[in-house]
């Protein structure tokens, strides 16, 4: 496991040009069998990230939106849970299943769908959460999916780590 990493380098073949902005409306990942329209999400309190709610939408993705919209420049960041004690696995189960060059679909509000490739998938400690590589510019339309993983902390009742997923845009339709 890695406490911090510079940016992957890309396996995938980025797309000459980004997408204007558009908000997403759904997530499709084929290979782990993910399809969720996408809630649009803000901050919490503290400041972090905020994420689905309990509740009817606990099991949907949602997109940061203080972060680029998918497709254009810049990393756009979406988070899901990976499961609940009571509903057991949600949206993000299988992230971690995830392999480069796996294709992650994301349909806009304008009609046109963003299509990505996955990098590289990795896991981090909480405690180590690789800001610059979740939220730092890049040059190229890229992607972070983001979900809880690695062991369990009974005693606190959340996981140790972070799942990182790292994409970059190949095509649009």
């Amino acid at each position: 496991m890695q406490a911090s990493a510079p940016a992957p380098s890309s396996t995938a073949t980025v797309i000459a040009t980004p997408l204007a902005a558009s908000a997403p409306t759904r997530l499709v990942i084929p290979s782990i069998k993910v399809s969720t329209p996408l809630l649009i999400l803000g901050q919490a309190a503290d400041g972090s990230v905020a994420v689905p709610p309990p509740g009817p939408h606990y099991d949907q993705a949602g997109w940061y939106r203080y972060s680029p919209t998918p497709g254009s420049i810049g990393p756009a960041v979406l988070v899901g849970h990976i499961d609940s004690k009571q509903g057991g696995p949600s949206v993000f189960f299988r992230l971690g299943e995830l392999r480069p060059r796996d294709t992650i679909r994301i349909a806009r509000a304008d009609g046109s769908i963003a299509v990505f490739a996955v990098d590289d998938v990795r896991r981090f400690r909480k405690a180590d959460f690789p800001t610059a590589l979740v939220y730092g510019n890049t040059a190229h339309a890229a992607l972070r999916l983001i979900t809880c993983g690695g062991p369990f902390d009974k005693g606190s009742g959340h996981y140790l780590d972070n799942v990182v997923v790292t994409a970059s845009l190949v095509s649009s339709a």
